[in-house]
């Protein structure tokens, strides 16, 4: 017996592919954006697990794993909705029991951070919570509200800016070709604005891609006009262009990007956009992904 108890489908950043995945909830306490079908499945209906499971999963962890496991993701959709009592009960667990742990992590949607003091995230910092990441899609306020995120530029800043003030790094995720062809321009633009802002320490893009949400996704955004892949880079070009960056981690480097970018911005700002330019100028001899690559 396994001993944790998974609910498919499970899901984790790229970058948590060798960690271990604790869920503490299932599903999204949101789960309304209209892009997202990551949680739409019956058997993902948001709940907080129980919190002698959740420690007693790592207990067994521990007692199977302890040595061999160095990170932890702490799973479903946003387990920073959690009261900070139940996550430092969490995070004590795993000290105890998976000692070689380094790094905590978790994804976090901005509107569960109103109510968590500064002080209350600097206590999970220091309780091992490391990295928290969060889908920021666009820093467009008509963007997020046609996708009905629940955010707008102003609360996904803020709480930028508390995980930033905590001391917890933040991965900020952007979501390439949002707007659509109407809203292109302003969503580059604001999404500039909003890392701009907020200097997080990683930055990554992925080009929205429809397939169970596009039904709801349309109905919600009749007029939407998705962008032709020329039109993916020339977004992405007033995106890079705008970053005013002075150490932030980027990748662009997903299954659904045509065209793999990675980087530190500002350092390799020049480097970025030549490729992308190369990309819009000269597509035959750029190194674009194919689309069976892409996985989707």
């Amino acid at each position: 017996m396994l001993p944790i108890r998974y609910v498919e489908p499970v899901f984790r950043p790229p970058s948590e592919a060798e960690s271990l995945i604790l869920p503490v909830t299932d599903g999204c306490s949101w789960n309304k954006c209209t892009f997202c079908e990551m949680y739409t499945a019956p058997q993902k209906a948001f709940c907080a697990r129980d919190e002698a499971e959740v420690v007693d999963s790592i207990r067994r962890t521990g007692e199977r794993h302890g040595a061999q496991v160095r990170r932890v993701f702490l799973a479903d959709g946003d387990a920073l909705v959690l009261p900070t009592r139940r996550l430092l009960l969490y995070l004590e667990a795993i000290r105890t029991h998976l000692p070689a742990v380094h790094r905590v992590s978790s994804y976090c949607l901005a509107r569960n951070l109103k109510k968590k003091t500064v002080a209350e995230l600097q206590e999970l910092a220091a309780a091992g919570l490391k990295l928290a990441y969060l889908g920021a899609e666009s820093g467009d306020d008509e963007v997020l509200a046609r996708v009905h995120k629940g955010e707008t530029y102003d609360s996904t800043r803020s709480a930028l800016d508390k995980l930033g003030e905590a001391g917890i790094a933040r991965s900020v995720m952007i979501l390439n070709g949002l707007g659509g062809e109407a809203l292109s321009t302003r969503h580059a633009d604001n999404s500039a604005r909003l890392a701009n802002a907020t200097q997080p320490e990683f930055l990554s893009t992925l080009v929205v891609t429809l397939h169970d949400a596009g039904r709801r996704f349309l109905q919600a955004w009749p007029d939407w006009q998705a962008l032709s892949q020329p039109g993916l880079f020339h977004e992405m070009e007033r995106f890079l262009d705008a970053l005013e960056l002075k150490r932030t981690v980027f990748r662009s480097d997903h299954a659904s990007n045509w065209l793999v970018l990675k980087g530190t911005l500002g350092a390799d700002k020049a480097r970025l956009l030549a490729q992308v330019r190369e990309a819009i100028t000269q597509p035959a001899s750029a190194p674009l992904r194919p689309a069976w690559m892409r996985g989707l």
